[in-house]
Formats: structure tokens, C-alpha cells, sequence
């Protein structure tokens, strides 16, 4: 019986119209704006407004999901005999996962008749979107809940995260990079070009000078990785900087004559940490 629900996080940067889509239930991370007390849920505010305000100075700061908001969202399933298969934002950049599996423990002894499966990702933004969208299809083709976990766990190895930001204050801040080579790179027009690791921690990889550049760097991981470059799927996620999204689209369609399966937002909780202008491509790779 496939008498399951997946659950994910707004980390995975999918949108809402696709989270119905696929028949998947998102808990949403929450974050503050500095000098408001208010906590805003990551779907409360357009991604427009908060970069605009990210622009102006504004500083933004997050908070992982805590076990007792997981509880009470997971018993809400089992009490009525569903199970869960929980696929989580990377432990190497939150807490939020180790917060689903206590949380999941403790349910476990009240409802031992049930299931809730918690898979830590190792994955964040469009990346982890990418792996809830495959592990969805395998729902779709009859995966058991134990076979859809495997199929993610087994998965994981292969989902690329490339990436590059345009702004390195928001790189400086998070302490990825020093004062100095901030301001260096700022007046240089040095562009980071990053990825995501095995063990779900954020690599910096190498710098380019220029946007351009950063954009063909970009391509060129695609290039070099992707098991099916004319195949997709490719996932591309981006702080308010449509255009040049699709500036890298038009390089990867004429190198390989793949479209691109999805162009998603970063929503605040990742952007905050990456700063507008960042671009991020996703897709499944001979490695990471």
C-alpha cells in the first residue's frame, strides 16, 4: 500500500503552484528583518520586496524548523494513518533536519503502528528541489516509502549545486570570506564561483572576474558533469536576476540543446545567506 505523504521545506525553493503539483507538503523556515520583531514565514513576503530590501541594507536572519513544530505538523498525518517521508535541507548548513529526526523519534513511540522516514538531503535551494522532484516520480512509477528513501539516499551523490553570487558582503557576512578579500574582490569584480559538497557543506571552488564569466563558468561545470547534457533535467534558481538566468538558458541550449525544466526563485532563507544577484544551477552530475 502506498499510503504515504512527502514532505519537504521551503529551503528546496519550490514554488507552491509546484509543491501541489507534485502532491507534496512543505514546513516552512522562517526569518527577521532587523529592527522588526516580526517572524515572517519564507511564502510571507515576494522575493522581489525582500532583495530590494537586502539592497537597501536591510539585514535578514533565519531560523532553522524546530522539533515541536515538526511534531505538531507529522501528527497531524499519522493520526490519520498516513506516513511520512520527511526530505530535508542539508544538515551541513542547518539544523533544521536534526530537529525532523527528533521529532520523529518521539512520534515513533506514540504511533509505533506508523512510519516516518527523515532523509537529510545534503542539499539546499533548487538542488534540494531537484531531488524531491525525482524521488516524486519514483512515488508516481509505485515506490514504497522505504524504496522512494532509498532511491534519495542512493541519489544524493549525483545532484550538483553550482552557483555564483554577485555581491560578496553577503559572503563576508556569513564569514565565507574575509573583510579584505571582500573589499578586494569588490573593487576587482572578482565573482565566486561555488558548490555544495558531499557532506552538504558550501564550497567555495574558484573566481572569475566579471558576471559573464562567472555565467560561462557556470555553463562549463554543466558541461563537464552532467550525465545527460542533452537530457536535463536542469533545475535554475535565482535572486531577482531573471535576464541573466536566462543569458545562461541560451549557453546551455546552444551547447547542448537542453531547456531548462525549471526556473525557480531563492526564497529569503537561502538569499539571505546569498545576497540578490545570485544564480545557481542544478542537475544531476557524474559527482558533485
Amino acid at each position: 500500500m502506498n499510503n504515504y505523504i512527502i514532505y519537504t521545506d521551503s529551503a528546496s525553493d519550490i514554488p507552491q503552484a509546484l509543491l501541489e503539483k507534485w502532491g507534496v507538503k512543505c514546513i516552512n523556515l522562517t526569518f527577521v528583518l532587523e529592527g522588526q520583531e516580526k517572524i515572517y514565514n519564507e511564502n510571507e513576503m515576494p522575493t522581489k520586496t525582500f532583495y530590494d530590501l537586502m539592497r537597501s541594507g536591510t539585514v535578514a536572519k533565519t531560523s532553522a524548523i524546530n522539533s515541536e513544530t515538526f511534531k505538531e505538523v507529522f501528527e497531524i498525518e499519522l493520526s490519520k494513518g498516513i506516513d511520512i517521508l520527511y526530505l530535508g535541507f542539508s544538515s551541513g548548513l542547518s539544523t533544521t533536519c536534526g530537529c525532523a529526526k527528533i521529532a520523529a523519534d518521539e512520534l515513533m513511540e506514540k504511533y509505533p503502528e506508523r512510519k516516518i522516514v527523515v532523509v537529510d538531503t545534503l542539499s539546499a535551494s533548487s538542488g534540494f528541489g531537484l531531488l524531491v522532484y525525482l524521488t516524486v516520480e519514483q512515488k508516481k512509477k509505485g515506490a514504497s516509502l522505504e524504496q522512494a528513501a532509498q532511491y534519495a539516499i542512493d541519489k544524493l551523490p549525483s545532484i550538483c549545486h553550482w552557483f555564483t553570487v554577485d555581491d560578496l558582503t553577503y559572503l563576508k557576512r556569513g564569514g565565507r570570506i574575509s573583510p579584505t578579500v571582500a573589499f578586494v574582490g569588490g573593487l576587482l569584480g572578482i565573482k565566486p564561483v561555488l558548490h555544495v559538497d558531499n557532506e552538504g557543506h558550501l564550497v567555495n571552488f574558484t573566481k572569475v572576474r566579471g558576471r559573464k564569466a562567472a555565467l560561462k563558468a557556470l555553463a562549463d561545470k554543466y558541461t563537464e558533469l552532467a550525465v545527460k547534457p542533452s537530457e536535463g533535467p536542469v533545475f535554475i534558481s535565482h535572486a531577482d536576476c531573471l535576464d541573466e538566468v536566462k543569458e545562461l538558458a541560451k549557453i546551455l541550449k546552444s551547447r547542448h540543446k537542453v531547456t531548462v525544466s525549471e526556473i525557480m526563485d531563492i526564497g529569503a532563507v537561502i538569499g539571505a545567506h546569498a545576497g540578490p544577484g545570485t544564480i545557481a544551477l542544478f542537475f544531476i552530475g557524474k559527482e558533485r
